[in-house]
């Protein structure tokens, strides 16, 4: 079977968008081999690259016209290419499908990650919000199938977009099998000696906007006081609310314990936390995992967590009972004492600290790289053999 994907986020997107196409292709490439995979990509990069010995080929515009234009190749120029190159079926990683796919006669497949900007609206444009509604609501319609990485993202399709639940199968996604691998004690280390980290601390791995929910960390550790001694490691960047929750944390007296990877130049590139092998050895040392996130499609630094045996704190809703199950602490992320209670418990309790870690561990295994792509090859085998589920 030749399948192709939309491949912008596999070559450009270092977070989550681009570790869910990397992490499925390749493991679609490695555990399916006999089949054919095309890689369309809008634009040339060197930032990401393709495992060697695969089925995998990368396409790229060819011509003026598509090169100059690689947005309008991306969308609607690329359905000559698919065709030309026998594509069976067709999967958009990352919310759309080009226009006129359907008139070919190439199956299609669409995931949808979260409707996140529909329910926060005011974290985004309004030109930002239309353009995703218009491709989301294009692509449920116009795709054979959807695949929803949670049962909530399913769960506000069918309410907000009425998309008949029968179209839409839930595929859950995996990670890099490298949080799974135990790393060195002197990788650790060197990791540790690069940022002057303390050898004990929380951690926060996510972009920092306002859902993400840092700002309320950081007043939890403020409510705790002396309860709560360990310092906080957050990994991440933002703009606005980035600078909100530095500039509370400077006003708390914060400043010595919450630590910006991002500020640091680390004494050694090699332990640069842009590679994810550099940011599992960060997981595996933390005290614990906090991501009390507003809401979520799917919640992937807690899988991260979770591989790696970081015991985990994070929020009672949305997806993240879901990704999570019994294997974390779940707090009300708009409640402070909350926080601040499930922190000082998971600082102090060490046989609750080895309970999680255990139950992660199990936990993770629905989420395996096997599993993960075994549901969406059968997704795949489902659309090519009968058009629909």
């Amino acid at each position: 079977m030749n399948i192709g994907f939309d491949a912008k986020r596999y070559f450009h997107n270092p977070t989550g968008l681009g570790n869910y196409s990397r992490t499925l292709v390749n493991g679609l490439a490695a555990l399916y081999p006999q089949h054919q995979y095309f890689l369309f990509n809008p634009k040339p990069t060197q930032r990401f690259a393709m495992p060697p010995n695969m089925p995998l080929e990368e396409v790229k515009p060819n011509g003026w016209f598509n090169q100059t234009f690689s947005s309008f190749w991306r969308s609607r120029g690329i359905v000559a290419d698919i065709e030309k190159r026998n594509i069976e079926l067709y999967h958009g990683l990352s919310h759309e499908i080009p226009v006129g796919l359907d008139k070919t006669g190439v199956k299609s497949i669409v995931t949808v990650h979260d409707l996140i900007f529909e329910r926060y609206p005011h974290q985004y444009g309004k030109y930002e919000v239309l353009v995703h509604r218009r491709k989301i609501q294009h692509a449920c319609n116009h795709a054979n199938a959807v695949i929803a990485i949670s049962e909530q993202t399913k769960k506000d399709l069918v309410e907000l977009y009425r998309v008949p639940a029968q179209k839409i199968a839930v595929c859950y996604q995996s990670c890099d099998p490298v949080f799974a691998a135990v790393a060195p004690v002197e990788h650790k280390e060197a990791v540790r000696k690069a940022y002057s980290l303390p050898q004990d601390f929380f951690l926060y791995v996510g972009s920092i906007i306002e859902r993400k929910n840092l700002l309320r960390i950081c007043m939890a550790m403020k409510k705790a006081g002396d309860d709560f001694r360990l310092p906080l490691v957050v990994v991440g960047t933002g703009k606005k609310y980035a600078q909100q929750v530095k500039d509370y944390v400077q006003k708390a007296g914060l400043a010595d314990r919450v630590l910006f990877t991002s500020t640091i130049n680390p004494a050694s590139k090699e332990a640069d936390l842009k590679h994810t092998i550099n940011l599992a050895a960060l997981y595996q040392m933390a005290t614990g995992f906090i991501y009390p996130s507003l809401f979520e499609g799917f919640g992937i630094p807690v899988l991260e967590a979770m591989w790696s045996g970081a015991p985990i704190i994070t929020s009672n809703t949305s997806c993240l009972p879901e990704t999570a199950g019994n294997a974390a602490l779940l707090v009300d992320p708009l409640n402070v004492a909350d926080i601040a209670a499930a922190m000082v418990r998971l600082q102090n309790d060490v046989a609750l600290r080895h309970d999680l870690i255990a139950k992660g561990k199990v936990q993770a295994q629905q989420f395996s790289l096997e599993q993960c792509t075994r549901s969406v090859m059968n997704v795949y085998e489902q659309i090519i053999t009968h058009g629909s589920l």
